[in-house]
């Protein structure tokens, strides 16, 4: 048995509903919705590959390259400014950290 793309495609649907999911339940943990994002870039990125791999080109793949740059760069800032956060506030609930309102 072989995987096509749809088994990729399904599987990175799946992870994409589950970080949805995760962002829309969980409003409270600031952790939580930076591991939802990252597991909705991931998703996203697996279906780039599967794309690359399956039309025989290398786009797909390196826009993936630069996606996991750009994401770990937005998550050693968003862990940044929750250290911050927390030495202020005591406390990581989203509901109480109201200071970057404009």
């Amino acid at each position: 048995m072989s995987l096509s793309i749809g088994h990729f495609l399904s599987l990175g649907a799946i992870l994409f509903a589950i970080s949805v999911v995760g962002i829309f339940l969980n409003r409270k943990n600031l952790i939580v919705l930076l591991m939802a994002i990252e597991l909705m870039l991931l998703a996203v990125n697996m279906n780039f590959v599967a794309f690359s791999h399956y039309l025989g080109d290398m786009h797909g793949q390196v826009f993936v390259f630069f996606i996991l740059t750009v994401a770990a760069a937005e998550s050693a800032i968003g862990l940044a400014i929750l250290v911050l956060l927390f030495r202020n506030k005591s406390s990581i609930n989203v509901d109480e950290l109201n200071e970057l309102k404009g």
